[in-house]
């Protein structure tokens, strides 16, 4: 069991997915897990499994790219909890197509979930990490964001930039002993991945060494490894999860 139990603990995009694994892994170490999506009523059905297990939960319908809803929704976390602790920026978008065919809003789009959201984010809770003097901040990258892929320069882009965020905020925090770090999930099984045809699953797979795809478990036990004392000296770190996809 790690020591998360009681902290106060923001992850965005959390209704479904990764996210949604990550929110209940938190619940089972008995963190106080706030949820911020804006598929709100997926978030809520999530809070309410989780406070019928006896775990505490907090929804905020939050579009992380709007300055103004991110503020709030740290304002309203910290009036309910007085603090917080960890944050875990998880939301993002794809919107695929090849760079002649890719509108400037669909790029736009995804640097705006993808990693706008991030500085924003981080911004207003390292104001509450550093009163506290104490903090762990999560993004969530890709593969794609070290390797490249066809079709998705927006999210390849996006995924890079995360990256040098993450090492240029956790040498920005480190002395104030915040840590900041990244995770770069591969080829994760979602109910997104289910719906791709079973052909282009099989070429994924020639270049998977370890001949599986990911689960949101094994993302989401990384998560709980970064947040946690356990990985006390650790700060500005990748830490890939695809099954050596990309090494």
């Amino acid at each position: 069991m790690s020591d998360l139990e009681n902290k106060v603990i923001v992850v965005t995009g959390g209704s479904q997915g990764i996210g949604a694994e990550i929110v209940r892994m938190l619940a089972r170490h008995n963190a106080r897990v706030v949820i911020w999506d804006v598929l709100e009523e997926k978030a809520q059905e999530l809070c309410k499994e989780l406070t019928q297990a006896g775990n505490e939960c907090m929804v905020d319908a939050i579009n992380v790219a709007d300055e103004e809803m991110v503020k709030a929704g740290f304002e309203k976390v910290i009036n309910a909890y007085d603090g917080i602790y960890g944050l875990v920026n998880n939301a993002g978008i794809t919107r695929d197509n090849v760079i002649i065919r890719m509108s400037t809003d669909n790029w736009v789009q995804v640097m705006n979930i993808n990693l706008t959201s991030m500085f924003l984010t981080s911004k207003y809770a390292v104001r509450h990490m550093l009163r506290q003097k104490e903090g762990s901040i999560v993004n969530l990258s890709s593969v794609v964001g070290l390797m490249g892929n066809i079709g998705q320069t927006n999210y390849a882009a996006s995924k890079a930039g995360v990256i040098g965020f993450t090492k240029s905020l956790a040498k920005e925090v480190a002395g104030h002993n915040i840590r900041v770090n990244a995770i770069a999930p591969g080829f994760i099984t979602t109910t997104m991945t289910e719906k791709i045809a079973q052909e282009i699953k099989d070429k994924f797979l020639q270049n998977i060494p370890m001949n599986r795809f990911g689960n949101c478990e094994e993302v989401a036990n990384v998560v709980i490894f970064l947040l946690s004392s356990i990985s006390s000296y650790i700060t500005g770190t990748v830490i890939n999860v695809n099954g050596g996809l990309y090494m």
